[in-house]
């Protein structure tokens, strides 16, 4: 796979389940399909907004396996390998090299005491020596307990495999420091909070991570390529109504629910997500039903 062509959207993929919390492939199928041909540059499977830690590892490889194998060949396919310990997420590793997988994302350690910064080296270079997989390393201090801080991003950046860099911490100022430590190379940025993808791109970000891509991908797409083209008067305008659309996710207690749901209106997948999560009220529908309309018929 040409790493070049890891940029723009990455879609943080649901997981569609069935009644049974099985993967649902054939929805999965047509949602993945869907993506790639409403022009979605790359895919992350098995990553938070795919419930990766709530799927057993059977399911999960199962998710894996099934986006390789339907759009592997035609868009870079990250596949989520995070795990409570650096055996682990090697172990995991290992499953993907055998599917076919070639790029994996990896967090730090979590369900730990884990505040110390020299761990989090010590986890990417042994997981770099046991695997000839470019890895692509993911901050998400909610759900790792810890911020990878810029420093150790700079030296992770010099692991002959970690070839990019997903940040979901929110914080715009390290995220600036490693735009322009990074300009000019080939080390890939990505944003995780789309709320701040307009002025990352603008910055010189590679793309970002937006979980309602699916359903907003017309949206999406033109706040990537209008950064790119430094239109700012478009990008601003078009950030607005990519806050709007997130406005969404505050509709339910649990913003992967509210994220189901809207993906669920495309008629591919259901609105199910796995326990103990709870899905939506009729009331909560209708109130994101109703962002869904009105922002895919906007005038931009």
């Amino acid at each position: 796979m040409d790493l070049g062509n890891l940029k723009g959207i990455l879609v943080p993929i649901i997981t569609p389940i069935n009644i049974n919390e099985d993967v649902d492939e054939k929805g999965f199928r047509k949602l993945l399909n869907h993506c790639v041909e409403k022009g979605i540059q790359s895919i992350f499977v098995g990553g938070t907004n795919g419930e990766t830690m709530a799927l057993t590892q059977k399911q999960r490889n199962n998710a894996i396996k099934i986006a390789l194998d339907e759009v592997g060949s035609k868009v870079p396919i990250v596949c989520g390998v995070m795990d409570s310990s650096t055996r682990r997420v090697i172990e995991n590793i290992k499953e993907v090299e055998h599917m076919g997988g070639e790029i994996v994302a990896v967090t730090p350690v979590f369900y730990a005491v884990n505040k110390y910064q020299g761990e989090i080296l010590t986890h990417f270079r042994e997981i770099s020596k046991n695997t000839k997989l470019s890895i692509l390393a993911y901050n998400i201090p909610p759900y790792t307990g810890v911020n990878i801080e810029p420093d150790v991003v700079f030296q992770l950046a010099e692991i002959k495999n970690v070839i990019g860099y997903k940040d979901s911490s929110g914080s715009m100022i390290n995220f600036q420091k490693y735009i322009h430590y990074f300009k000019g190379s080939d080390f890939k940025l990505f944003i995780g909070k789309s709320e701040l993808a307009g002025i990352s791109i603008l910055m010189g970000a590679d793309g970002y991570v937006p979980g309602l891509a699916p359903v907003f991908h017309s949206l999406y797409l033109e706040l990537y390529n209008s950064a790119v083209e430094k239109n700012i008067e478009k990008t601003l305008k078009l950030s607005e109504l990519v806050c709007n659309s997130l406005k969404l996710l505050s509709l339910a207690k649990n913003s992967l629910s509210a994220t189901k749901y809207a993906i669920s209106l495309l008629g591919f997948t259901s609105k199910q997500v796995i326990k103990p999560f709870e899905s939506l009220t009729e009331e909560q529908e209708v109130k994101i039903k109703h962002i869904v309309e009105n922002t895919i018929n906007k005038k931009y």
